[in-house]
Parts: structure tokens; C-alpha cells; sequence
């Protein structure tokens, strides 16, 4: 067999991962697993929650937190 991928059969990863800013949502109010998941992690963390955040700043915030409260992921790629 041919070791040539066929670029049709491959998945497109070209967006999984966009930086917020770059979002063309990240202006809206962030959602209602977003809020409820970053309280969450405030609670844990004992910083106050923010319930006005877009989606942008609330996927910034929850990175932040995460990585306080030890639920980010660790230096390995895998989830804590």
C-alpha cells in the first residue's frame, strides 16, 4: 500500500484550537456552561465570579482558574 494520506480522509484540525480574541463570537455573553463551570472554579479558587463576562473573557478567565485550583491541564497534556 501507498504511504500517500489522501487529504480528504484526513480531519480538518485547522480550527480546534483558536485564541479568543480571534473568535468571532467572543464578543457575546458567554454561556450557560461557561458560567456555570467558571463559578465553579471561583467558588474553589475564592475569587469573586463574574457573571457580565463574554465568551472570550470567560475562556480566559476559566484557563486562569483552572490553572490556580490545579484542574488545568499539567505540563504532561493531560488532564488533572
Amino acid at each position: 500500500m501507498s504511504d500517500i494520506k489522501n487529504p480528504d480522509n484526513e480531519p480538518d484540525n485547522s480550527n480546534l484550537e483558536k485564541a479568543p480574541k480571534n473568535w468571532t463570537t467572543g464578543d457575546e455573553a458567554m454561556t450557560g456552561a461557561q458560567a456555570s463551570y467558571l463559578q465553579t472554579l471561583c467558588e474553589e479558587a475564592g475569587e469573586a465570579f463574574d457573571e457580565n463576562m463574554t465568551k472570550a473573557d470567560a475562556s480566559k478567565k476559566i484557563d486562569e482558574v483552572q490553572n490556580k485550583t490545579g484542574r488545568g491541564e499539567d505540563s504532561s497534556g493531560s488532564s488533572a
